[in-house]
């Protein structure tokens, strides 16, 4: 018995929320409408506490659950996963790992035993050796930890008569996932989800939580040094990195002073696909060597000024044409690096709107003609890594549905920079995770894109291009697509092997078997394949699925690992990683390219 009422008043008392409900009203004020999650013993309370409102979505395991979670950051601002404790949880880290990579406010939330179940006792689920000398409690905040994220573990009473401040450290942990764009691990005692806490009086949106005060200044005095380095410039560049992923009125202002200018701006590697590659000063992604579009013959010929804005503190070899020293804008003098290194990118929003209320050049700049397609693309060509993104682009560029492409790491992945993306209502046409290598992302990815243009009826078309040994990573969720009712296209890039990389012919770089048969696993999940091996093919299936925008879909596509069939970006890879591990002869050919 709690004495509240006695306390603190009966009219204090009875106004008192839970802590579950609590946890709910945060969630909701951080735009959260839905938790990815998998359930358990310990989380059986928060997801009691919870239902009544949020949509509590399942997945087929707790790591899929992390990376829906993930995309969900990536398209709505916050990305929200729910488990049990240790066992529900640790399998999350490499999802929390991705998170960290990417600078994504994702809230991992986990039951945990309730705090009179902690003593001298080793209960299930915790981690404990038979050999340990003591109980083992923390070790999911621990890890977690370890990758140097926030951890914590809810508190509860502490004071007989005065409710918990658990429902505030909640809410501030979100808080400080939003604001610094970071993941938070956040475990929650089964035995407090009921409990009452603090009454908080929360504002209308987490803006008004307060950002921090911005203390930088001279937005002014680099905004005048622009102005002057722009006076003196024939065809400046904007070279937009990924910076802006998360920062929507960063990438408006952006936009805005390119179109007044009539500047032209390409995207990091890391930052494509937040804009439409279809607007006219879009130069596409750029990455030195790798680079095989339009954009690099203007960037490097051309420019004579760049704004380099909201790329890595860090560099990032991938990001740098991975330090082969044929990044151009890296090396390039004449430049001005704004890295935005401000909470929320406020230094950034400021000069943006400094500079564009100052009067500065409109420029005259004419783009080189923007290729289509780079190999032949006669309806009886084989389809295959080399002309898949031609062939896309043709279907894109005549289709007002814009393609939300979700490459899988591997060939698909590299081969997916040659896509042009058209932008729609999502806010992203290009989503995957960049090179941090977690392969079997892309259909935890999909499933909430999937979901969200459902759920607001947008007019993107979900695609995921995968290879074989990516789909075997994550088959598994497709039945949770099947239960979703969505609409999905998986494009199935089929050879049967692990190719990028590839360095030998073990087994162990062999993926899948000749005899499976992907057409019966797609109609036990309820949905519709076909087999494709011409570019003429392809187009007839991909345009029928587009048309019919329901349920599960994949075509497969026999993809041949002769070099003749990979696209430029793809052979260059492999011929950088069998270099980079030793091999004579792609050491010698790579030295000679860069």
């Amino acid at each position: 018995m709690f004495n509240y009422e006695s306390n603190l008043g009966k009219a204090y008392t009875e106004r008192l929320p839970t802590l579950g409900q609590t946890i709910a009203r945060c969630i909701s004020l951080f735009g959260g409408k839905r938790l990815y999650g998998v359930g358990g013993d310990f989380a059986a309370n928060l997801i009691g506490a919870l239902e009544p409102y949020l949509e509590l979505c399942p997945s087929s395991n707790e790591m899929h659950a992390g990376f829906s979670a993930c995309a969900q950051a990536e398209t709505e601002g916050m990305g929200f996963c729910l488990t049990t404790y240790t066992v529900g949880s640790l399998p999350c880290v490499s999802a929390a790992a991705l998170a960290m990579t990417e600078s994504l406010p994702v809230v991992f939330i986990s039951g945990a035993p309730g705090e009179q179940e902690v003593g001298s006792l080793a209960i299930h689920h915790t981690v404990h050796a038979r050999a340990a000398w003591r109980t083992q409690y923390d070790n999911a905040l621990e890890a977690f930890a370890a990758l140097g994220m926030k951890a914590e573990r809810l508190q509860g009473q502490r004071n007989d008569g005065q409710p918990n401040m658990a429902g505030e450290s909640f809410l501030q942990l979100l808080h400080y996932a939003w604001q610094h764009r970071q993941p938070v691990f956040i475990e929650v005692p089964r035995d407090q989800v009921f409990s009452k806490t603090q009454a908080l009086q929360l504002p209308d949106s987490p803006s008004q939580l307060g950002c921090g005060s911005q203390l930088l200044a001279g937005s002014s005095l680099i905004a005048d040094e622009i102005r002057r380095r722009l006076s003196q410039a024939q065809k400046p560049v904007l070279f937009i990195g990924d910076g802006v992923k998360h920062n929507p009125r960063l990438r408006d202002l952006i936009i805005a002073f390119s179109e007044k200018h009539n500047i032209p701006f390409a995207t990091s590697w890391f930052a494509k696909g937040l804009f439409d590659e279809f607007e006219p000063r879009c130069l596409g992604a750029y990455n030195g060597v790798f680079s095989d579009n339009f954009s690099r013959e203007y960037i490097e010929q051309h420019a004579d000024y760049v704004m380099d804005v909201a790329s890595s503190i860090y560099a990032q070899d991938t990001n740098t044409a991975f330090a082969t020293g044929s990044h151009f804008i890296e090396a390039f003098a004449n430049k001005t690096v704004l890295k935005g290194t401000a909470l929320q990118e406020q230094d950034l929003v400021e000069l943006f709107e400094t500079l564009l209320t100052m009067t500065l050049p409109v420029y005259e700049s004419t783009l080189p003609e923007q290729r289509g397609a780079s190999v032949p693309l006669a309806d009886t060509d084989k389809l295959d890594f080399h002309n898949l993104a031609s062939v896309m682009n043709v279907l894109q560029q005549h289709d007002a549905n814009p393609y939300l492409y979700l490459p899988e790491v591997g060939n698909s992945y590299f081969a997916s920079y040659s896509l042009k993306t058209r932008l729609g209502e999502a806010g992203r046409g290009w989503l995957t995770n960049p090179w941090y290598g977690a392969m079997g992302t892309t259909l935890p990815y999909a499933r909430h894109c999937a979901k969200l243009v459902q759920e607001q009826q947008l007019n993107e078309r979900v695609v995921v291009i995968t290879g074989d040994g990516g789909l075997h990573f994550q088959a598994n969720e497709l039945i949770e697509m099947q239960k979703d009712r969505t609409a999905v296209i998986i494009i199935y890039m089929r050879n049967n092997i692990f190719h990028l990389g590839k360095s030998g012919d073990g087994p162990i770089y062999y993926c899948n078997d000749p005899a499976f048969d992907i057409h019966k696993l797609i109609a036990a999940y309820g949905g519709e394949s076909a087999h494709c091996q011409t570019v003429g093919e392809f187009k007839q299936v991909f345009n029928q699925y587009v048309e019919q925008n329901s349920g599960l879909k994949l075509i497969e596509i026999p993809a041949d690992p002769d070099e003749q069939y990979q696209c430029r970006e793809i052979r260059l890879l492999n011929m950088y990683i069998k270099a980079k591990n030793g091999d004579a002869r792609s050491l010698q050919q790579w030295q000679a390219l860069t």
